[in-house]
């Protein structure tokens, strides 16, 4: 267990949703590890920003409740309401093993600015994401929804100030997927030599 074998989980990290998964639930103890790699992200004056509420069995219908109820008195309200958004949002947090609704607390008392904090909310995820890859679990995080509604932090008994980053959804794949495609970092990359 080497070099190589981290090459391969970083080629193995990607996104995989729901319609990949078996059904076949994740073991909470692999839940468990990858909560736990992920408190081992990057964070500056130690402010350890990011936050998680796990939605597991049951749970997860209390969450597909939740957001679909949000969802629905902001749009009804705004006049964007869409039916379709509404069902999916009450049906598809069933298909996923585990959702771990992840957010930011910011420590007041540290002033670091909150684009850091953020980048370490990301790191944390990134670590998520290996971590599920080298136990061959699929993974991705939700940005959509009610990620950034304001009245989702009431639903969810966040503070004011806390910010919602996404939803994590994990479950076991039905097979192989594809290693995700990248364009080559040398189009991406400028070295300064002299």
């Amino acid at each position: 267990m080497g070099t190589a074998y981290f090459n391969t989980i970083i080629l193995q990290r990607k996104s995989t949703y729901p319609a990949q998964y078996s059904g076949e639930p994740v073991p909470d103890e692999i839940v468990h590890q990858i909560l736990e790699n992920a408190n081992r992200a990057p964070t500056h004056k130690r402010t350890e920003p990011w936050r998680f509420m796990v939605f597991c069995g049951e749970g997860r219908r209390k969450l597909a409740e939740t957001q679909a109820a949000v969802y629905k008195s902001v749009t009804t309200a705004d006049g964007t309401f869409k039916e379709e958004r509404y069902r999916n949002l009450l049906t598809k947090p069933l298909e996923s093993s585990h959702i771990i609704l992840v957010y930011m607390k910011r420590d007041p008392k540290k002033s670091v600015p909150e684009v850091e904090e953020i980048g370490a909310v990301f790191c944390a995820i990134e670590n998520m994401y290996l971590t599920a890859a080298a136990y061959g679990v699929g993974c991705y995080l939700s940005t959509g929804g009610i990620t950034y509604f304001e009245e989702a932090k009431n639903a969810f008994s966040l503070e004011p100030d806390d910010r919602i980053i996404g939803f994590f959804h994990l479950g076991m794949p039905k097979g192989e997927t594809p290693v995700s495609e990248r364009k080559p970092v040398a189009d991406k990359t400028i070295w300064i030599t002299k």
